[in-house]
């Protein structure tokens, strides 16, 4: 890692906040990107697309919340909502962890399973298309008012 200025004068923007505009403007858009994809041709959002492949990846394709919930880097509420939703449009069961009863472990079902599947090369197109090309702003900013 190189050295950067650490403070600027008034208005100064510094090499390191630069670079961090700059990831959070190349986040947003493919974000916006994958939601719009994979809505469009799977129902699916990002964050549920998410959950199933980390499911369909497993063994047993089943985990538990709190481990789902690190490795899509959710909040535990967030991904309540999404598997929820997956739950309601039959992608994944939820049932009490045997091991411990105060856990709750998430299963893909095969229907979430052949989604997840059919998804997947909607999703690899895009990070195809946008992880190597310039960025494109894709979706409208977030209006503060």
């Amino acid at each position: 890692m190189t050295a950067t200025k650490v403070s600027g004068g008034p208005g100064e923007t510094t090499a390191d906040v630069r670079e961090w505009r700059e990831l959070l403007a190349r986040h947003a858009d493919l974000t916006c990107a994958l939601d719009r994809a994979l809505q469009a041709g799977h129902s699916l959002g990002m964050s549920e697309y998410e959950v199933l492949e980390r499911l369909a990846e497993l063994p047993e394709h089943s985990a538990k919340v709190a481990t789902i919930a690190k490795s899509v880097h959710l909040s535990q509420s967030a991904l309540s909502r999404v598997i929820g939703r997956l739950e309601t449009a039959g992608l994944v069961e939820r049932h009490m962890c045997p091991e411990d009863r105060r856990a709750v472990n998430v299963r893909l079902t095969a229907e979430g399973l052949h989604r997840q599947q059919e998804a997947q090369p909607t999703q690899r197109e895009v990070l195809a298309q946008r992880l190597h090309a310039p960025l494109v702003k894709s979706c409208e900013p977030t209006r503060l008012t």
